[in-house]
């Protein structure tokens, strides 16, 4: 496909629409999906607007939304194998998506040389964490 905007160049992007289009599918067979859509949707949308801005801070900003989503997304698939309206072995393919998401996510505000600090909201120069690392596995 060919690359209109600098957004669809974006490994982040092309990932959120191959879960966009998994949840998709996913969709049409799930009665409780209006927050998984929206939660979905958002992910895409949000790193295109930010890619469109001119300041970095904006632009880290919108693409901690989009993280955000990703994280939504995953949660509401937890939610939805809880309530026994679909499988775990249906939703892993989908999260595994979603991890590479939210790592590639985690990468564009550092190559902006931003981060959100999570426990005040604030930006900060370098993150200390990442997505699914050894830290988190050792925690569990």
């Amino acid at each position: 496909m060919k690359a209109y905007f600098d957004h669809e160049r974006l490994s982040a992007y092309q990932l959120s629409l191959a879960f966009n289009e998994w949840v998709g599918e996913f969709l049409s067979s799930v009665e409780a999906k209006d927050q998984l859509d929206r939660a979905a949707t958002s992910i895409p949308l949000n790193i295109a607007e930010g890619n469109g801005k001119f300041s970095k801070k904006d632009r880290a900003r919108f693409v901690d939304i989009a993280r955000g989503s990703a994280l939504e997304s995953a949660a509401s698939l937890d939610v939805l194998v809880s309530r026994k309206l679909t499988t775990k072995a249906r939703v892993d393919p989908a999260k595994h998506q979603l991890v590479q998401i939210v790592n590639t996510l985690i990468g564009l505000p550092k190559a902006l040389g931003y981060c959100f600090d999570s426990g005040t909201a604030m930006m900060r120069e370098e993150p200390d964490f990442a997505f699914g690392s050894e830290q988190e596995k050792e925690k569990e």
